[in-house]
């Protein structure tokens, strides 16, 4: 779902379903989800000191993907929403003074109660409403004991993102304990089965940090990435949470092997990104293919002995400037081809 195929007239309408099975009333174009909520996805790039001062006039918007599957957008990284017969289960939380926007929202899908949470990475931007929102939850053990529940939502993450979370005050800023990932994994994927559907939480290492997650939902054929995949700028990795280019594109390259187009690249697999419209394996391919120009070229570069000013006065990112690029804000051109820079050369 490419820019410029997004505005032609053979748009996909996909029919959501809600948790008995039956159709609802939710249909989109993806023309219309491009111009009717480009200025929602215009929050993801301004700086978090100023998404909190406007997080009073946020409204949460709730856009069918497919099968069980649904997209909060708002400030702050996208959410996923899987709702069924055995409760919801949420990909990422936004910011922890949305948490009631977030969970009236969630309301008008099912009234089932929060069994999951799972957090693509440890930032802020998506995983403030962690403590918020599990403590509305229960999660039903399935284990010896199998007629208690859980007080709060199970909290999956990699096991990274719990000790960046938990690390000592100082090195990154404090998380409350009850917003910490309660379930973790080490390497490989998590596997779970819910609402009679598949997912799989696919670790994707030193990417944009070293605790990324993948989602994928089986049977509805969605993909939620996180921040390794966003359509609002070029890509972001954490260089000092253990973050690279090339972890990146081998994420992107992981997305691509799951997702698989309907019809002449459209429609398919849908694939919610961390920042952004949603998209399908045509809009991860032209990503994919920027970034491993971009750092090729820089990785040349690179190889010549250029100086990180030498490599930014030549352009590197020059035609794609355009549709990525930017010279204000948090995530400028010229910080994104630094970090590529760093990345490769291994100064920090």
């Amino acid at each position: 779902m490419t820019d410029s195929a997004a505005n032609t007239t053979g748009s996909q309408k996909p029919e959501a379903r809600s948790q008995n099975g039956k159709a609802t009333s939710f249909f989109w174009r993806p023309s219309l989800l491009v111009s009717g909520f480009l200025f929602l996805f215009g929050l993801a790039h301004a700086s978090y000191a100023q998404q909190q001062q406007n997080l009073d006039k946020v409204e949460i918007h709730v856009l069918p993907v497919q099968g069980n599957v649904y997209m909060l957008v708002g400030a702050g990284g996208n959410i996923t929403v899987q709702a069924g017969n055995q409760g919801v289960l949420l990909v990422d939380t936004q910011f922890a003074p949305l948490s009631d926007k977030v969970l009236a929202a969630i309301r008008q899908l099912s009234n089932k109660p929060i069994r999951y949470i799972v957090n693509t990475h440890y930032h802020g931007d998506h995983t403030g409403g962690n403590e918020s929102i599990a403590k509305v939850g229960t999660t039903p053990n399935v284990g010896p004991g199998a007629n208690l529940q859980r007080p709060t939502a199970t909290i999956i993450a990699h096991e990274n993102v719990l000790n960046r979370m938990s690390a000592p005050a100082g090195v990154q800023a404090p998380t409350p304990t009850a917003a910490w990932p309660t379930d973790t994994y080490v390497s490989g994927q998590k596997e779970l089965f819910f609402n009679e559907e598949g997912i799989e939480v696919i670790h994707a290492p030193a990417a944009h940090t070293d605790g990324d997650s993948i989602v994928y939902f089986r049977r509805s054929d969605v993909v939620s990435t996180g921040d390794v995949f966003v359509t609002t700028s070029y890509p972001y990795f954490d260089l000092q949470a253990g973050g690279s280019i090339n972890g990146v594109i081998n994420a992107l390259n992981r997305i691509i092997q799951i997702a698989i187009p309907k019809h002449e690249q459209e429609g398919g697999t849908y694939i919610i990104p961390g920042h952004g419209r949603l998209c399908d394996e045509a809009d991860i391919v032209e990503y994919r293919d920027m970034a491993t120009i971009i750092r090729d070229r820089i990785q040349a570069m690179i190889k010549k002995g250029m100086t990180l000013d030498q490599v930014k006065a030549a352009r590197p990112t020059k035609e794609y400037d355009r549709r990525y690029g930017s010279t204000t804000g948090p995530r400028t051109t010229d910080m994104f081809v630094e970090a590529v820079y760093r990345s490769l050369s291994g100064k920090k």
